[in-house]
């Protein structure tokens, strides 16, 4: 796969959160991915994600940098959002905030199967 191809795949796959598009999930990400080293499953990781749009309704993946090295992606991504009640252990309660997220995925088999994921929740806590 071309770094361009995967670029693509992983442009479709933000495309497919931003939808909330469940059912087409398995089409990007592997039935055995792991995220921050814990082993969840499709089934998991989909419930993580559908917690993250519960909690912050307003949630949309915005990717601000992009590189792509085959099999891995690393992605920066930017978020401007008002989560509900505690997020990352904060109160921020409806509070407008923006953030950033830095994430590697490694793919297998043009599926993601690893992710690598760090919250710069220090901007969170100067916004609060």
């Amino acid at each position: 796969m071309t770094p361009a191809e995967l670029a693509h795949i992983y442009r479709d796959y933000i495309a497919c959160l931003n939808l909330q598009d469940w059912p087409e999930l398995g089409q990007f990400v592997h039935d055995d991915v792991a995220h921050n080293a814990r082993s969840l499953g499709l089934t998991g990781y989909r419930a993580m994600l559908e917690r993250d749009f519960r909690e912050i309704p307003d949630l949309h993946f915005k990717i601000e940098l992009l590189v792509s090295e085959p099999p891995h992606i690393a992605s920066r991504l930017k978020f401007d959002c008002a989560p509900v009640g505690l997020f990352l252990g904060l109160a921020v309660n409806g509070k407008r905030v923006s953030f950033c997220e830095n994430v590697f995925y490694e793919f297998r088999g043009g599926k993601i199967r690893q992710v690598w994921s760090a919250i710069d929740k220090a901007a969170i806590e100067a916004q609060l």
